[in-house]
């Protein structure tokens, strides 16, 4: 079910680029200036920074839980913990 809905997310993507808003083209700018030909990268999908799992969505993540740490201080306890698809707690 998921790979289902992750490719349906980015099939949507993918049709929809001209609609998108993107917030930097830096390293597509820099993947055609450092390749003299660019027909050669094939067809370039932009994915939003919204995307779970891009490394612009990871980066995002990381500068949040900077910041946290930056006014509130390293936590003083970390939990975890698991969940079972139905809600039952793991051991």
């Amino acid at each position: 079910m998921y790979a289902k809905i992750e490719a349906e997310r980015l099939l949507c993507i993918r049709l929809n680029q001209k609609k998108l808003r993107v917030d930097e083209y830096i390293h597509l700018k820099d993947a055609i200036t450092n390749n003299s030909d660019p027909a050669n990268h094939g067809k370039l999908v932009i994915l939003p920074s919204t995307f779970t799992g891009c490394p612009r969505n990871m980066h995002e993540y990381a500068q949040d839980a900077i910041t946290y740490l930056h006014h509130g201080g390293k936590p003083s306890l970390f939990i975890t913990y698991k969940l079972q698809r139905d809600g039952r707690k793991c051991d």
